[in-house]
């Protein structure tokens, strides 16, 4: 997570043993946290792979989620350009803050966290009852039915765009942007491995 040159450049004298650590959601890009570690602290997250703080009210080494089971699970560890900051990209196993919500900064996440969070919400729908919802219907309707409705959409798009309709160029997007999602989770893909597609392409 760390090179051992990150970490000998790690200034701990400059934040007196207490670095700021922000904790960011791998994914969606919210921030979910924010904390201080010690030496120690950075030490016991790294060997765990679960996110540990130094608490300043219990005076002791603490892991977000060691009584609620709610952890934080590291998955990258970057120091900021003067080496006294850390920024944390982790899994959430849970909600991570203590009033179940998903970040201690909520409602303020950037606009892209909602394309994860409704990402989650039709992976959910797969095994819902068909008649609780327009996506579960779409699930028991079959793959071809769902492609057939994302060729739809495509074209209808398109025709929006060429009209130069942009209300209607909206709504047509949306339309296709939901129904490819849906296609994507059909078929046991999520956004994450069209965007790592997508950076190979451009590497």
């Amino acid at each position: 997570m760390l090179t051992e040159q990150q970490l000998a450049r790690l200034n701990w004298e400059k934040t007196d043993g207490m670095m700021p650590a922000i904790v960011q959601h791998r994914v969606s890009g919210e921030v979910l946290m924010h904390g201080y570690m010690t030496r120690e602290a950075l030490e016991a997250t790294l060997q765990s792979g679960h996110v540990t703080f130094y608490s300043r009210t219990k005076q002791r080494l603490w892991t977000k989620g060691e009584s609620s089971g709610h952890f934080l699970q590291a998955r990258s560890l970057t120091p900021d350009c003067d080496n006294d900051t850390l920024l944390i990209l982790a899994d959430p196993i849970g909600p991570t803050c203590h009033l179940g919500t998903s970040s201690c900064f909520s409602p303020a996440a950037p606009e892209w966290t909602f394309l994860w969070q409704l990402e989650q919400l039709l992976a959910a729908r797969k095994t819902a009852d068909p008649q609780s919802s327009y996506t579960a219907r779409l699930y028991a309707s079959g793959t071809k039915r769902i492609a057939q409705k994302v060729g739809e959409e495509g074209v209808e798009t398109a025709l929006a765009a060429t009209v130069r309709d942009r209300e209607e160029l909206t709504n047509e997007a949306s339309d296709l942007l939901y129904h490819l999602m849906v296609l994507l989770q059909d078929q046991d893909l999520d956004l994450s491995a069209i965007i790592a597609n997508l950076r190979q392409r451009h590497g």
